[in-house]
Parts: C-alpha cells; sequence; structure tokens
C-alpha cells in the first residue's frame, strides 16, 4: 500500500511545482534551499532584480494567499540588506482524484497555485 508523502517530500514537490512557474517566468535560481527551518526557499534573478521567495504547501484554498503564518519580519529584514523583494508563494497540493485527500507516493497529484504575492 502506498503512503502519504512525508512532510519533506510534500515540501520537495511545492518547491519544484513553484520552481517550475518561476523558470517559465524567466526567474534565474541564485540559491536554493529546502531545510523546514530556514527561508527563503529561493533567490531568483529577473531583470537584474533579486527576489527572495517563500513556498509553503497549504492544506486549503484559504490558506494560499495567506502568509501570516510565517515568521516574516527576519526576511524582510534579510531581503532589505541585499536590496531585494520578498515573495510569499503557497500551493495547495492534493490527490489527483480529490485535491482535499493527501498526495499519496507514486500516484497522481494535483495542485492550485496563483503565483506570487509581494510582501512588503
Amino acid at each position: 500500500m502506498n503512503q502519504k508523502l512525508t512532510r519533506q517530500e510534500s515540501r520537495n514537490l511545492a518547491m519544484n511545482l513553484v520552481g517550475e512557474e518561476l523558470e517559465k517566468e524567466g526567474y534565474e535560481f541564485l540559491a536554493i534551499n529546502s531545510d523546514f527551518k530556514k527561508n527563503p526557499q529561493f533567490v531568483v534573478l529577473k531583470n537584474k532584480e533579486t527576489s527572495f521567495v517563500v513556498v509553503r504547501d497549504v492544506s486549503s484554498s484559504e490558506k494560499l494567499n495567506n502568509y501570516n503564518h510565517i515568521t516574516i519580519k527576519p526576511i524582510i529584514e534579510h531581503a532589505i540588506k541585499h536590496k531585494a523583494k520578498v515573495y510569499y508563494a503557497g500551493i495547495l497540493l492534493g490527490h489527483g482524484l480529490d485535491i482535499n485527500q493527501p498526495v499519496i507516493n507514486g500516484e497522481d497529484y494535483s495542485f492550485v497555485y496563483k503565483g506570487l504575492i509581494e510582501i512588503k
């Protein structure tokens, strides 16, 4: 019997999906970090502008645009030092047949991603 994804596997899948979208939008990756205790997950460059992207896989569509659960102040302070913008990328992951069910290892999955939200 297949198991649902671990927390790290979910994080990696979310980062891969957001990363693919960032590539399509023309971002160049300067750094990638999948460690749970570190932010941001991506440091990217586009049009000579550096951005920090915080990626979170969320449990409901209501949380896609909500980054209140993240301690943002240190990220913003770090971004200011590097003259970078900060973005939040919430992504809802779910089973391929029912997005409200967990992703199962080896089975199809679905996701909802509405793009980057700038944090100021």
